[in-house]
Protein backbone atom coordinates (compact mmCIF):
# COMPACT_ATOMS: atom_id res chain seq x y z
CA UNK A 1 0.00 0.00 0.00
CA UNK A 2 2.82 2.37 0.89
CA UNK A 3 4.58 1.63 -2.43
CA UNK A 4 1.39 2.28 -4.39
CA UNK A 5 0.94 5.60 -2.59
CA UNK A 6 4.51 6.62 -3.41
CA UNK A 7 4.03 5.71 -7.07
CA UNK A 8 0.79 7.70 -7.21
CA UNK A 9 2.51 10.68 -5.59
CA UNK A 10 5.37 10.45 -8.09
CA UNK A 11 3.00 10.33 -11.06
CA UNK A 12 1.01 13.30 -9.77
CA UNK A 13 4.19 15.28 -9.16
CA UNK A 14 5.42 14.58 -12.69
CA UNK A 15 2.04 15.58 -14.14
CA UNK A 16 1.98 18.83 -12.20
CA UNK A 17 5.60 19.53 -13.20
CA UNK A 18 4.85 18.91 -16.86
CA UNK A 19 1.79 21.17 -16.72
CA UNK A 20 3.84 23.91 -15.07
CA UNK A 21 6.59 23.57 -17.69
CA UNK A 22 4.02 23.69 -20.49
CA UNK A 23 2.41 26.78 -18.99
CA UNK A 24 5.78 28.51 -18.69
CA UNK A 25 6.65 27.59 -22.27
CA UNK A 26 3.36 28.91 -23.62
CA UNK A 27 3.85 32.14 -21.69
CA UNK A 28 7.39 32.51 -23.07
CA UNK A 29 6.20 31.94 -26.64
CA UNK A 30 3.38 34.44 -26.15
CA UNK A 31 5.81 37.05 -24.81
CA UNK A 32 8.20 36.40 -27.69
CA UNK A 33 5.43 37.10 -30.23
CA UNK A 34 4.56 40.37 -28.49
CA UNK A 35 8.20 41.50 -28.40
CA UNK A 36 8.70 40.45 -32.02
CA UNK A 37 5.68 42.50 -33.11
CA UNK A 38 7.32 45.51 -31.45
CA UNK A 39 10.62 44.76 -33.21
CA UNK A 40 12.34 43.96 -29.92
CA UNK A 41 14.10 40.76 -30.92
CA UNK A 42 16.51 40.83 -28.00
CA UNK A 43 13.68 40.55 -25.46
CA UNK A 44 11.85 38.03 -27.65
CA UNK A 45 14.94 35.84 -27.59
CA UNK A 46 15.46 36.30 -23.86
CA UNK A 47 11.91 35.27 -23.05
CA UNK A 48 12.50 31.91 -24.73
CA UNK A 49 16.00 31.41 -23.38
CA UNK A 50 14.62 31.62 -19.84
CA UNK A 51 12.70 28.38 -20.46
CA UNK A 52 15.03 26.89 -23.08
CA UNK A 53 15.06 23.13 -23.37
CA UNK A 54 17.66 21.77 -25.77
CA UNK A 55 15.40 18.94 -26.92
CA UNK A 56 12.46 21.19 -27.79
CA UNK A 57 12.11 21.33 -31.58
CA UNK A 58 9.67 24.23 -31.46
CA UNK A 59 11.86 26.36 -29.23
CA UNK A 60 14.94 25.82 -31.36
CA UNK A 61 13.00 26.62 -34.52
CA UNK A 62 11.62 29.81 -32.99
CA UNK A 63 15.03 30.89 -31.71
CA UNK A 64 16.48 30.29 -35.16
CA UNK A 65 13.87 32.66 -36.59
CA UNK A 66 14.36 35.35 -33.95
CA UNK A 67 18.15 35.28 -34.11
CA UNK A 68 17.94 35.66 -37.89
CA UNK A 69 15.83 38.81 -37.60
CA UNK A 70 18.12 40.08 -34.87
CA UNK A 71 21.01 39.83 -37.35
CA UNK A 72 22.70 37.05 -35.38
CA UNK A 73 23.11 34.75 -38.35
CA UNK A 74 25.60 32.24 -36.98
CA UNK A 75 23.51 31.70 -33.86
CA UNK A 76 20.38 31.41 -36.00
CA UNK A 77 21.91 28.69 -38.15
CA UNK A 78 22.96 26.81 -35.00
CA UNK A 79 19.40 26.76 -33.63
CA UNK A 80 17.95 25.71 -36.98
CA UNK A 81 20.51 22.90 -37.19
CA UNK A 82 19.54 21.76 -33.71
CA UNK A 83 15.91 21.63 -34.84
CA UNK A 84 16.95 19.52 -37.83
CA UNK A 85 18.91 17.19 -35.56
CA UNK A 86 15.84 16.71 -33.36
CA UNK A 87 13.43 16.03 -36.25
CA UNK A 88 15.51 14.90 -39.24
CA UNK A 89 12.51 14.81 -41.61
CA UNK A 90 11.70 18.47 -41.04
CA UNK A 91 11.51 20.51 -44.22
CA UNK A 92 10.59 23.77 -42.49
CA UNK A 93 13.76 23.75 -40.38
CA UNK A 94 15.90 23.31 -43.49
CA UNK A 95 14.11 26.16 -45.24
CA UNK A 96 14.69 28.21 -42.11
CA UNK A 97 18.39 27.31 -42.08
CA UNK A 98 18.70 28.77 -45.56
CA UNK A 99 17.82 32.25 -44.24
CA UNK A 100 20.92 32.87 -42.09
CA UNK A 101 23.09 30.78 -44.40
CA UNK A 102 22.08 33.05 -47.27
CA UNK A 103 22.92 36.15 -45.23
CA UNK A 104 26.34 34.62 -44.52
CA UNK A 105 26.86 33.71 -48.18
CA UNK A 106 27.14 30.00 -47.43
CA UNK A 107 25.61 28.85 -50.71
CA UNK A 108 27.12 25.38 -50.71
CA UNK A 109 25.60 24.73 -47.28
CA UNK A 110 22.24 25.98 -48.55
CA UNK A 111 22.45 23.76 -51.61
CA UNK A 112 23.18 20.75 -49.39
CA UNK A 113 20.17 21.51 -47.21
CA UNK A 114 17.96 21.89 -50.29
CA UNK A 115 19.19 18.56 -51.63
CA UNK A 116 18.29 16.98 -48.29
CA UNK A 117 14.77 18.36 -48.71
CA UNK A 118 14.47 16.77 -52.14
CA UNK A 119 15.50 13.44 -50.63
CA UNK A 120 12.45 13.81 -48.37
CA UNK A 121 10.14 15.30 -51.00
CA UNK A 122 11.51 15.15 -54.59
CA UNK A 123 8.69 17.34 -55.92
CA UNK A 124 8.98 20.14 -53.37
CA UNK A 125 8.38 23.04 -55.73
CA UNK A 126 9.92 25.89 -53.72
CA UNK A 127 13.11 23.91 -53.17
CA UNK A 128 13.38 22.87 -56.81
CA UNK A 129 12.94 26.50 -57.83
CA UNK A 130 15.59 27.73 -55.41
CA UNK A 131 18.07 25.06 -56.46
CA UNK A 132 17.42 25.96 -60.08
CA UNK A 133 18.06 29.62 -59.26
CA UNK A 134 21.37 28.80 -57.60
CA UNK A 135 22.50 26.73 -60.56
CA UNK A 136 21.38 29.45 -62.97
CA UNK A 137 23.41 32.01 -61.04
CA UNK A 138 26.40 29.69 -61.35
CA UNK A 139 25.76 29.34 -65.09
CA UNK A 140 25.16 25.63 -64.64
CA UNK A 141 22.21 25.75 -67.00
CA UNK A 142 21.73 22.02 -67.45
CA UNK A 143 21.14 21.45 -63.74
CA UNK A 144 19.06 24.63 -63.55
CA UNK A 145 16.86 23.35 -66.37
CA UNK A 146 16.31 20.00 -64.66
CA UNK A 147 14.98 21.56 -61.47
CA UNK A 148 13.01 24.44 -62.95
CA UNK A 149 11.40 22.17 -65.52
CA UNK A 150 10.05 20.06 -62.68
CA UNK A 151 8.40 23.12 -61.14
CA UNK A 152 6.86 24.19 -64.46
CA UNK A 153 5.53 20.67 -64.97
CA UNK A 154 3.76 20.95 -61.63
CA UNK A 155 2.76 24.61 -61.99
CA UNK A 156 2.57 25.32 -65.74
CA UNK A 157 1.46 28.97 -65.35
CA UNK A 158 3.73 30.04 -62.48
CA UNK A 159 5.29 33.36 -63.47
CA UNK A 160 8.67 33.11 -61.74
CA UNK A 161 9.31 29.55 -62.88
CA UNK A 162 8.25 30.22 -66.48
CA UNK A 163 10.53 33.23 -66.72
CA UNK A 164 13.53 31.50 -65.18
CA UNK A 165 13.03 28.43 -67.37
CA UNK A 166 12.74 30.65 -70.44
CA UNK A 167 16.09 32.31 -69.72
CA UNK A 168 17.62 28.94 -68.90
CA UNK A 169 16.46 27.49 -72.22
CA UNK A 170 17.79 30.57 -73.98
CA UNK A 171 21.16 30.17 -72.26
CA UNK A 172 21.26 26.54 -73.41
CA UNK A 173 20.67 27.60 -77.01
CA UNK A 174 17.13 26.17 -77.06
CA UNK A 175 15.67 29.25 -78.70
CA UNK A 176 12.39 27.76 -79.88
CA UNK A 177 11.52 26.45 -76.41
CA UNK A 178 12.62 29.73 -74.85
CA UNK A 179 10.39 31.69 -77.26
CA UNK A 180 7.32 29.68 -76.30
CA UNK A 181 8.06 30.18 -72.60
CA UNK A 182 8.63 33.94 -72.97
CA UNK A 183 5.29 34.15 -74.76
CA UNK A 184 3.62 32.31 -71.88
CA UNK A 185 5.11 34.85 -69.47
CA UNK A 186 3.55 37.62 -71.54
CA UNK A 187 0.17 35.95 -71.15
CA UNK A 188 0.65 36.26 -67.41
CA UNK A 189 1.96 39.83 -67.65
CA UNK A 190 1.71 41.45 -71.11
CA UNK A 191 4.07 44.23 -70.01
CA UNK A 192 6.85 42.06 -68.61
CA UNK A 193 10.13 43.68 -69.66
CA UNK A 194 12.30 40.61 -69.10
CA UNK A 195 10.14 38.45 -71.37
CA UNK A 196 10.10 41.17 -74.03
CA UNK A 197 13.88 41.43 -73.82
CA UNK A 198 14.23 37.66 -74.25
CA UNK A 199 11.98 37.62 -77.30
CA UNK A 200 13.94 40.52 -78.75
CA UNK A 201 17.17 38.57 -78.45
CA UNK A 202 15.65 35.53 -80.16
CA UNK A 203 14.34 37.55 -83.08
Amino acid sequence: MKIQFMLLFLILSMTIGTAQNQSALQKAFSESYTYEADGNYTKAIQSLKEVYVEKSYETNLRLGWLHYYAGLFTESATYYQQAINLLPMSIEARLGYALPASALGHWDAILNKYKEILEIDPNHSLTNYRIGSIYYGRQDYSNAERHIQKVVNLYPFDYDSLLLLAWTKYSLGKSNEAKVLFQKVLLYDPEDESAKEGLGLIK
